[in-house]
């Protein structure tokens, strides 16, 4: 495999490492439980259907699908921090077959784990609210962004 790929699949394990981080400090990191984008949809009915019709995380998994057969399970499992929502957390995705709701890059990826906030009857003191570019370049990092073209949906408009 080519350094520069080896070079993007570490950059992607800090990127995961300091999410991870980032959201048990934060707002809705409470139970740290994961419910889907489809617990979002009933309350959230705009913005649920623009990210599902304009964002390229909603099908973020199929990027990670077409790469797998080049991937280590290691580097592979690395790809899910940012292309699946909640890998390796309660809730979270754990494969294709077992959880395919889960296998693309959902709104608690950006927004926390969405139970305590669902539980708590939308309550935006459970979820992380208002985003800053800083949490998209978790994922979207300098080392990552030269591979794809990112933009943000925090100026798209998906929101």
């Amino acid at each position: 495999m080519k350094s520069a790929h080896r070079l993007k699949i570490v950059a992607a394990a800090a990127a995961s490492l300091v999410l991870g981080l980032a959201l048990a400090a934060g707002v809705g990191a409470g139970s740290g439980r994961y419910v889907g984008s489809k617990a979002c949809k009933d309350c959230h009915e705009k913005e649920f259907s623009n990210y599902s019709k304009f964002s390229k995380k909603a099908h973020s998994g199929r990027s990670v699908s077409q790469m797998a057969k080049d991937l280590t399970e290691d580097e592979l499992k690395e790809c899910f921090h940012c292309h699946a929502t909640g890998y390796g957390q309660p809730g979270g995705f754990v494969s294709f077959e077992k959880t395919p709701d889960m296998g693309n890059a959902g709104c608690e990826v950006c927004h926390g784990p969405g139970a305590d906030h669902v539980e708590a009857g939308g309550d935006p003191e459970q979820i992380k609210g208002k985003l800053d570019i800083k949490e998209c370049e978790t994922c979207h990092n300098p080392e990552r962004v030269a591979s794809f073209d990112f933009k943000p949906m925090l100026y798209g408009g998906a929101h």
